[in-house]
């Protein structure tokens, strides 16, 4: 029953180990992204700051970037969280192992004993020759081995333990040396929130100076993003239209050649062909690439409060993405090109078709891609507009197709985290 006991045991602390190095590993891979994303919107803060120009972008920016440091922030106690339980788990091993060393050397010294007492002055020879008869003989020459062989066994599980012990020393010291580490940086991060704060209400103050002006660029933006809506909304009904149209001339042809045919089902967007590129896309969500190569989200999907005017909200059908001004736009999944049109003040729209979704890319200075054209994920396919910041600022949409309707989704949750 006590075997059964401890082979739970062991199975269980195995199993929490495991998911212990899992959940650290992940937090890793997670805190690589965010410290990549901090240093991506650092740079742009840069770029922002040597314009000379407090905007709403810079703002914008620091309100990402103090976000960002906050999730590092709790992800790190995470860490030291994991790091303090796995120290814990090992020091108690540690101390386990201690107390079966001490068992076995115990147990060791016992055998020896015995040995000892047990030998005579004739030794092992006679032991075995003063047997009664031949089996008797072989009986305690095999029983010698199987003592020495047990002696040797009992040697190899001391030493293999001990190295055990030193190993879990040695690994009990490197968890250490990284929750000091990890404190350290978080230190640190605490203090960059701090500064981001200073210099957040800092532009907040002198933004704030200007809010006739903030209000009317507000106003001019939603008037914007409502053109926006319409025009895709537009472009996507004249793609449908034309694929009903061309369902329908397909019908007309046959039942031409064969009056007795059955009637087709009624419109659907998708061929065989069409619902394996839906499907693919559905695969890849929340891993698909972001539309920039470096960047970061300064308006988020839905309503979103202003930055800087209290009581003041805003919509968004999709993302604003801060970048370089050199920025090229890709596309994040193979499809079919299905528009190019120019907005008035929010440069061209791009919308590309895969399967049953559309991705949205806008505010473009220059397209690289013309409708019918075929294009491969991160293919680039435009330019994207400066900002008063001298920033690139991208709107990016992702569009589920359902018959004739259409319904915006959280590109967020699509892209690569």
């Amino acid at each position: 029953m006590k075997s059964v006991i401890k082979t739970i045991f062991f199975l269980l602390f195995c199993v929490s180990y495991g998911f212990s190095q899992g959940s650290t590993q992940n937090l890793k891979k997670q805190q690589k992204k965010l410290e990549r994303k901090i240093s991506s919107t650092k740079n742009l803060l840069k770029k922002v700051t040597d314009s000379r120009k407090e905007s709403l972008s810079e703002l914008q920016l620091i309100n990402t970037q103090i976000q960002s440091r906050e999730d590092l922030l709790s992800l790190f106690d995470r860490q030291v969280l994991l790091a303090e339980g796995t120290i814990k788990e090992k020091e108690e091993q540690v101390e386990a192992l201690g107390e079966r060393v001490e068992k076995l050397k115990a147990q060791y010294k016992e055998m020896i004993l015995h040995a000892y007492k047990s030998r005579n002055k004739n030794g092992k020879m006679m032991f075995v020759l003063s047997a009664d008869n031949y089996y008797e003989a072989q009986k305690r020459n095999k029983y010698l081995k199987s003592i020495t062989a047990l002696h040797k066994k009992q040697v190899a599980i001391i030493a293999s333990t001990q190295k055990k012990v030193t190993e879990e020393i040695a690994a009990i010291t490197l968890e250490k040396e990284r929750k000091k580490a990890l404190l350290t940086k978080k230190r640190i991060e605490r203090q960059e929130i701090e500064s981001d704060r200073e210099k957040q209400q800092l532009i907040l103050n002198q933004i704030q100076k200007k809010e006739a002006s903030l209000r009317a660029d507000i106003a001019a933006n939603e008037e914007k993003k409502q053109k926006l809506k319409a025009k895709i909304a537009e472009a996507i009904k004249r793609e449908l239209a034309e694929i009903e149209r061309k369902r329908k001339e397909a019908e007309r042809k046959r039942r031409e050649a064969n009056p007795n045919a059955e009637v087709s089902p009624s419109f659907t967007d998708e061929s065989s062909e069409g619902k394996i590129v839906s499907k693919n896309f559905e695969k890849n969500k929340g891993t698909l690439p972001w539309p920039v190569s470096s960047g970061a989200i300064t308006e988020r999907f839905g309503k979103n409060k202003h930055p800087s005017l209290n009581g003041v909200y805003t919509n968004n059908n999709g993302i604003d993405l801060s970048c370089p001004s050199s920025s090229g736009i890709r596309a994040v999944f193979s499809g079919k090109v299905t528009a190019v049109f120019p907005i008035a003040g929010a440069g061209k729209v791009i919308i590309i078709k895969h399967g049953n979704y559309r991705t949205v890319y806008s505010n473009l200075k220059e397209s690289f891609v013309a409708i019918g054209d075929e294009v491969t994920t991160k293919s680039e396919i435009g330019v994207v507009l400066l900002n008063e910041s001298e920033l690139g600022l991208l709107h990016f949409e992702i569009h589920h197709v359902s018959g004739m309707t259409t319904k915006s989704l959280n590109p967020s949750l699509w892209l690569d985290h």
